[in-house]
């Protein structure tokens, strides 16, 4: 998909932002309010809902973005294409507006924007979750570096609301050494310079070229949540550059980490309550997987794994309750990593089903 410009005919590359969102309609509308004020304006936005209960689609409806409801009992995603206004110059922007027909996660999310995207013929993707915020003039400033040679995606820094950098969002990746951390945060002084290559960039504002996606396909679908972004940027970065540019910047509405402190002979450990353990399973097995697959040492990689292992299964002795069950949760997640199951219904099973 290409569009002429006022000047000579020049082909101007397109952009699409990907939204991928689940029962927060409210952060939902500041996102889409944010990519309507881009000071270079989108041609289209996807907003993925994942089956969002909150009421999201009527929001939607009422504020204008779509001027359908998707029907009851789908049986497939429902897409419906849309046109608003941008809020810098009054033309038309396109919006997809896809309902999913489960929660696919934010994986599955993902993967069905970047894959609809790319069918529409877009130049490039702009993935984000529907608690990020862009500046103003993000795209505008990564727009500059469209011709850098080689280039599978660009990334804008990721921000707090107090305006401090989030530094876990972009950042190289330790394949010798998968655990207790694949991936390194990219140092603070690197955000002084015009632009830096880096191995990783979350799904918080990465900007993927059509080119490059013709060659690595997809997100995997299969993870659900947790890891996503790192797996689809070791692939990237296997066809080219990613390219950090640091005065482009989105604000990241990240919650705070919840759990219970809990003790043990003077020393405290932040716990995860049992109702939301079955969350662990998705970021322990797409890890563990991630490093039988990409490790470039593979001696290191089991080594750390049973560290890791061992070091979970005292953690729950010494602080949790339900021990037994969450040992053979925890278990179950490495194994399944290992021989590469992805059943995405089975952290309930396991932990909430006699």
């Amino acid at each position: 998909m290409s569009m002429d410009t006022s000047s000579g005919n020049k082909t101007k590359e397109t952009v699409c932002a990907v939204v991928v969102t689940y029962n927060r309609k409210n952060l939902l509308l500041e996102c889409l309010e944010a990519l309507l004020k881009q000071t270079r304006p989108l041609e289209a936005i996807y907003i993925i809902d994942n089956f969002s209960s909150d009421g999201t689609p009527e929001t939607l409806m009422k504020s204008g973005y779509i001027g359908e409801l998707p029907l009851d009992g789908l049986s497939e995603p429902w897409e419906k294409e849309f046109e608003v206004k941008n809020l810098t110059d009054a033309k038309p922007i396109r919006i997809h507006y896809v309902r999913m027909n489960e929660n696919t996660g934010g994986a599955g999310g993902f993967y069905e924007g970047v894959k609809r995207g790319y069918e529409k013929g877009y130049n490039w993707l702009w993935l984000m979750d529907d608690d990020a915020e862009p500046k103003e003039d993000a795209i505008e400033k990564l727009e500059n570096y469209f011709s850098k040679d080689n280039l599978s995606a660009l990334a804008s820094s990721v921000v707090l609301a107090s305006g401090a950098i989030s530094y876990n969002h972009r950042g190289n990746i330790n394949l010798h050494r998968v655990f207790p951390l694949l991936q390194k945060p990219l140092e603070s002084r690197f955000y002084k310079s015009n632009y830096i290559d880096v191995d990783m960039a979350s799904f918080v504002g990465i900007l993927v070229s059509r080119k490059a996606i013709e060659k690595v396909g997809y997100p995997k679908r299969e993870f659900f949540i947790h890891h996503d972004d790192v797996e689809y940027c070791i692939r990237l970065r296997q066809v080219g550059r990613i390219i950090l540019v640091p005065e482009s910047a989105i604000v990241h509405k990240e919650a705070a980490k919840s759990g219970i402190m809990k003790s043990f002979m003077g020393r405290k450990s932040l716990r995860v309550p049992y109702d939301r353990f079955w969350l662990s399973y998705y970021g322990i097995r797409n890890l563990v997987w991630l490093g039988r697959k990409y490790s470039t040492s593979k001696s290191n990689f089991y080594l750390g794994l049973c560290k890791n292992l061992i070091k979970s299964i005292i953690s729950i002795l010494l602080y949790d309750d339900r021990k037994i069950r969450r040992i053979s949760f925890i278990i179950n997640s490495y194994i399944d990593g290992l021989s590469g199951k992805f059943d995405n219904k089975k952290p309930k099973r396991l932990l909430y089903q006699d």
